[in-house]
Protein backbone atom coordinates (compact mmCIF):
# COMPACT_ATOMS: atom_id res chain seq x y z
CA UNK A 1 0.00 0.00 0.00
CA UNK A 2 1.28 3.52 -0.87
CA UNK A 3 0.18 6.71 0.51
CA UNK A 4 1.32 10.44 -0.56
CA UNK A 5 1.59 12.44 3.05
CA UNK A 6 1.89 15.67 3.64
CA UNK A 7 3.65 17.29 6.37
CA UNK A 8 3.54 20.84 7.44
CA UNK A 9 7.14 22.70 7.91
CA UNK A 10 6.27 23.65 11.53
CA UNK A 11 6.03 19.85 12.70
CA UNK A 12 9.19 18.99 11.49
CA UNK A 13 10.85 21.85 12.72
CA UNK A 14 9.21 21.97 16.03
CA UNK A 15 10.33 18.32 16.76
CA UNK A 16 9.84 16.15 14.06
CA UNK A 17 12.40 12.93 13.19
CA UNK A 18 14.90 13.56 10.23
CA UNK A 19 13.91 10.96 7.79
CA UNK A 20 15.33 10.08 4.38
CA UNK A 21 14.60 8.36 1.12
CA UNK A 22 14.53 4.58 1.98
CA UNK A 23 14.01 4.92 5.27
CA UNK A 24 11.20 3.50 7.75
CA UNK A 25 9.35 5.76 9.26
CA UNK A 26 6.10 4.82 12.10
CA UNK A 27 3.71 7.86 11.78
CA UNK A 28 0.17 8.67 12.60
CA UNK A 29 -1.38 9.90 9.80
CA UNK A 30 -4.71 12.45 9.74
CA UNK A 31 -7.25 12.83 6.74
CA UNK A 32 -5.31 15.51 4.29
CA UNK A 33 -6.78 19.41 4.74
CA UNK A 34 -8.58 18.70 1.24
CA UNK A 35 -9.10 22.73 1.29
CA UNK A 36 -6.30 23.77 1.94
CA UNK A 37 -4.04 21.68 0.17
CA UNK A 38 -5.96 22.61 -3.09
CA UNK A 39 -5.26 26.12 -2.04
CA UNK A 40 -1.81 26.03 -1.86
CA UNK A 41 -0.72 23.01 -4.37
CA UNK A 42 -3.60 23.00 -6.89
CA UNK A 43 -6.27 20.61 -7.59
CA UNK A 44 -4.41 18.08 -9.88
CA UNK A 45 -1.10 17.97 -6.89
CA UNK A 46 -3.97 17.85 -3.80
CA UNK A 47 -6.02 15.06 -4.98
CA UNK A 48 -3.04 12.60 -4.50
CA UNK A 49 -2.98 13.45 -0.98
CA UNK A 50 -5.10 12.01 1.26
CA UNK A 51 -3.56 12.14 5.12
CA UNK A 52 -1.14 14.59 7.01
CA UNK A 53 1.58 13.32 9.43
CA UNK A 54 0.49 14.39 12.49
CA UNK A 55 2.16 14.52 15.89
CA UNK A 56 0.92 17.00 18.37
CA UNK A 57 -3.16 16.76 18.05
CA UNK A 58 -4.71 13.43 20.31
CA UNK A 59 -5.28 10.95 18.16
CA UNK A 60 -9.21 10.00 16.90
CA UNK A 61 -10.81 7.16 15.13
CA UNK A 62 -10.13 9.12 11.52
CA UNK A 63 -6.38 8.75 12.33
CA UNK A 64 -4.39 5.83 11.29
CA UNK A 65 -0.95 4.80 12.49
CA UNK A 66 1.46 3.02 9.66
CA UNK A 67 4.72 1.74 9.43
CA UNK A 68 6.20 2.76 5.87
CA UNK A 69 9.26 3.02 3.61
CA UNK A 70 9.95 6.88 2.30
CA UNK A 71 9.93 6.43 -1.24
CA UNK A 72 10.37 9.96 -2.28
CA UNK A 73 10.50 13.77 -0.25
CA UNK A 74 9.60 16.59 -2.08
CA UNK A 75 9.98 20.18 -0.25
CA UNK A 76 7.08 22.57 -0.89
CA UNK A 77 7.68 26.23 -1.78
CA UNK A 78 4.83 28.42 -2.48
CA UNK A 79 3.65 32.26 -2.42
CA UNK A 80 1.78 33.72 0.18
CA UNK A 81 -1.72 36.10 -0.83
CA UNK A 82 -4.23 37.80 1.15
CA UNK A 83 -7.26 36.58 -0.11
CA UNK A 84 -10.12 39.59 -0.80
CA UNK A 85 -12.01 39.75 2.59
CA UNK A 86 -9.88 37.25 4.89
CA UNK A 87 -7.76 38.53 7.33
CA UNK A 88 -5.27 36.29 7.06
CA UNK A 89 -2.55 35.25 3.83
CA UNK A 90 -3.09 31.51 2.08
CA UNK A 91 -0.04 29.88 0.52
CA UNK A 92 -0.65 29.53 -3.53
CA UNK A 93 1.40 28.94 -6.34
CA UNK A 94 3.34 26.03 -5.17
CA UNK A 95 6.52 24.49 -6.62
CA UNK A 96 7.52 21.25 -5.36
CA UNK A 97 11.35 20.43 -5.77
CA UNK A 98 12.61 16.41 -5.12
CA UNK A 99 14.99 15.86 -1.79
CA UNK A 100 16.36 13.20 -0.95
CA UNK A 101 16.38 13.67 2.78
CA UNK A 102 14.21 15.81 5.06
CA UNK A 103 15.72 16.90 8.22
CA UNK A 104 13.57 19.90 9.94
CA UNK A 105 16.08 22.63 8.04
CA UNK A 106 14.38 24.91 5.60
CA UNK A 107 15.50 23.59 1.98
CA UNK A 108 16.68 27.02 -0.08
CA UNK A 109 14.63 27.98 -3.12
CA UNK A 110 15.43 30.42 -5.72
CA UNK A 111 12.92 33.20 -5.98
CA UNK A 112 10.57 35.02 -3.57
CA UNK A 113 8.50 31.82 -2.60
CA UNK A 114 8.58 30.77 1.16
CA UNK A 115 8.93 26.52 2.32
CA UNK A 116 5.90 25.24 3.56
CA UNK A 117 6.55 21.64 4.06
CA UNK A 118 6.80 18.66 2.26
CA UNK A 119 4.64 15.81 0.06
CA UNK A 120 6.01 12.43 0.96
CA UNK A 121 4.93 9.29 -0.65
CA UNK A 122 5.02 6.24 1.78
CA UNK A 123 5.22 2.44 1.11
CA UNK A 124 3.85 0.02 3.83
CA UNK A 125 6.83 -2.03 5.20
CA UNK A 126 6.77 -5.69 4.13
Amino acid sequence: MRWNVWVDEWQMECCGDPFHVGSTVTWTLAPADREWLTRALGEETAATIEWGEDHHDEPTPAHITVEAQVKQISAVHARHVQAEGEPYLHPTDAVLTPLTSADGSRPPTSDDRDFIGYVVTLEAAE
